[in-house]
């Protein structure tokens, strides 16, 4: 059969041969089992519910086996034939184009070059799905080609429960992963209700159909270390970053490391994932031996090089090897998966990768009992550099709070509401006032051609719109629009696309609104083809979490996700084609709600207006809220906007003399 034909069949009648198991892929860590023998059964009747009864003889073994042997029923069995990757929009069935384009985005999720798993459908993070299994997958594809401008796709954590009638203006999909009860979200929840196959994580961008690749958090992770830098006043060039973590997003660490000029050294224990990363150029050398690594960094930073290191090996063994050394880090985070700790997302020191996976499967009380006991190892090697001067941040991924429930150094001794640790968010202390608060946020899009001529078309076109718009931008936000210039200029030269051609700039609403209406119009002359807006969840208002997006936040309001569930509710009926929640993110779940949207350009008067209500929303409930939180950049940004829609009113805070208090 042709792709389309395949895409049309959904679950095929005729079951096909299985699928070997392909060791040079990447694929997940085996899943503690946590089943018992009744939830096993129940497990296999839910997984066969895909099927016709005359395949369920055939295929129970088969995912009794898979169940046993990887501790989930992947369906490995009903992987496609066809190469998997984001292909240009007029390649895809169907009767609407805003379901081709979503098409394309979630083939974009799993995509070998973009996914970390792509045989579980797992695109980063360690657990971040976008479906549980490949029957989902098959199943949604269909109801994407047959659906037509007046039904939603409703899709339940993977699975899709089906096309129900609406209208245009509706969105064309639905999607909400891992909304469970708030009592059942504790890691081993998960666990039980992922291997049922009743829920899923979803992280933020993979099971929302909105990741770009390492692109995605390179230009917020550039945006993080060139100001980490400002904040020590300290130029980027023969200084050091360390940190740990090559795999979805972390893998965007070195090269944001390079785009700021400075040496970076970065850990990983996966074999795998770091030759990966390697051969997309996203890190420059490898190194497996320590003893080789010092030498190198020297030499590294006594010639002012830009160079990224990745070291195979535990980040542990780098922080207490480097304070031995006496060798100065300048800059210090972790970006390893800890919102996942005991199921692949951070590994224990003095274990090789082979053995940790083995232990997390068949031991998972001792794997636990050894990865805490690293986390404590870690921190205590951080603080004996933090003492000598270094900045360490915690980069959202849960490292600080999971180092605390290990026991590990880590809290403040004189704590205030917000400031419980030793160390700061990078949100508190970079993105969160000097972006979030302002409104601006990882604004993406994606040109639905597949044309590199169109994406070079888009960046020439949103960096006019930045540049007019700096003439006349407030001195508060001069900065931001500065960085944002020069990103967007140096992109194509950084050679960012790592499958679909898509692009991430930091936008606040008007640059948003504006930059996608230049996008509608030139595709409204035929200049370009039809174009996907997205976000990262990671944005002004997508996300409530209080160790990261919110965790600037000081009125206690940290722990409510109000601005989260908001946030998707008025996306959905302001225009957007497809909207998500999520529970889990990228902290763990049960730590954080969070939301984004899709939404597809195609030149038409209606586009416009969906665009401007939508973006103006998108982004104007998060800087209400934070200026109601009584920060003071949002207030700033909200009175401003404000001042431009005599349609907002916000309602604004009081201050409070301090001494009064």
């Amino acid at each position: 059969m042709t792709f389309q034909e395949q895409i049309l069949a959904g679950i095929p009648d005729a079951l096909p041969q299985p699928k070997p198991y392909e060791p040079e892929i990447n694929h997940a860590p085996k899943r503690k089992e946590i089943l018992t023998e009744e939830e096993k059964k129940l497990a296999l009747k839910n997984a066969l519910r895909y099927f016709e009864p005359k395949h369920h003889a055939t295929l129970l073994p088969e995912f009794k086996a898979e169940l046993e042997t990887y501790g989930r029923i992947y369906m490995y069995r009903l992987r496609p034939d066809y190469k998997m990757y984001a292909r240009p929009i007029s390649e895809y069935p169907g009767k609407c184009e805003q379901a081709k384009a979503i098409m394309l985005m979630i083939q974009n999720n799993l995509d070998y070059a973009v996914a970390q798993h792509p045989h579980e459908l797992i695109t980063y993070g360690g657990n971040g799905a976008v479906f549980q299994n490949w029957a989902q997958y098959l199943l949604t594809m269909k109801y994407l080609a047959e659906m037509t401008e007046e039904q939603t796709l409703v899709m339940y954590s993977g699975h899709p429960m089906g096309l129900f009638p609406s209208h245009k203006e509706a969105p064309r999909v639905v999607v909400t992963n891992g909304m469970v009860i708030p009592n059942y979200s504790k890691p081993d929840d998960w666990e039980k209700m992922n291997a049922l196959g009743v829920s899923q994580y979803g992280q933020m961008t993979a099971g929302s159909y909105m990741y770009i690749g390492p692109q995605g958090i390179v230009h917020g992770t550039t945006i993080t270390v060139l100001n980490g830098f400002r904040k020590i006043k300290k130029s980027p060039a023969g200084s050091l970053f360390v940190t740990s973590g090559l795999g979805g997003m972390s893998g965007a660490q070195p090269k944001a490391g390079n785009i700021a000029g400075c040496v970076t050294v970065c850990a990983e224990v996966n074999p795998k994932i770091t030759h990966i990363r390697h051969s997309q150029g996203w890190i420059n050398e490898i190194i497996d031996n320590i003893d080789l690594l010092v030498p190198r960094v020297k030499k590294a930073l006594a010639n002012k090089e830009v160079v990224s290191i990745a070291y195979l090996g535990n980040v542990v063994d780098i922080w207490e090897r480097f304070d031995r050394e006496n060798l100065h880090i300048d800059l210090g985070s972790d970006q390893t998966s800890l919102h996942n700790p005991w199921a692949g997302g951070y590994y224990p020191v003095g274990y090789s990768f082979e053995e940790s996976n083995t232990l997390m499967a068949d031991n998972p009380e001792l794997f636990k009992e050894e990865v805490q006991k690293t986390l404590r190892r870690h921190a205590a090697a951080i603080n004996k550099h933090t003492a000598k001067g270094t900045y360490f941040f915690d980069y959202g991924n849960a490292f600080l709070l999971e180092a605390s429930r290990a026991g590990a150094d880590v809290m403040e001794k004189h704590p205030t509401i917000g400031h419980e640790f030793k160390y700061p968010s990078y949100v508190q202390d970079i993105m969160g006032p000097m972006c979030f608060d302002y409104g601006f946020g990882p604004f993406r899009w994606v040109c639905a051609s597949g044309n590199p001529e169109d994406l070079a078309k888009t960046d020439k076109i949103a960096c006019e719109v930045l540049e007019e718009m700096m003439k006349n931008a407030p001195e508060e936000i001069q900065q931001q629009m500065a960085d944002n210039i020069q990103w967007i200029k140096g992109a194509q030269e950084n050679k960012l696309v790592v499958g679909s051609q898509a692009r991430i700039l930091y936008a606040d609403a008007e640059g948003r609104i504006k930059i996608a209406e230049a996008f509608n119009q030139a595709i409204a002359r035929g200049e370009i083809g039809y174009v996907i807006l997205g976000r990262d969840h990671h944005d002004v208002s997508g996300t409530d979490s209080p160790y990261r997006e919110t965790s600037n936040i000081y009125d206690g309001s940290r722990f409510t996700a109000d601005m989260a569930i908001h946030n998707v509710i008025g996306d959905s009926f302001r225009g957007a084609t497809w909207v998500s929640i999520h529970n889990g993110g990228g902290v763990g779940w049960g730590e954080v709600i969070n939301g984004g949207f899709g939404m597809v350009l195609d030149g038409s008067k209606e586009a416009s207006r969906r665009l401007e209500s939508m973006l103006f929303w998108d982004v104007n409930n998060g800087i209400s809220r934070r200026s109601w939180a009584r920060n003071e950049g949002a207030v700033f940004a909200i009175k401003r906007a404000m001042a431009t829609q005599p349609l907002l009113k916000v309602t604004i805070p009081n201050l409070v003399d301090e001494a009064l208090l």
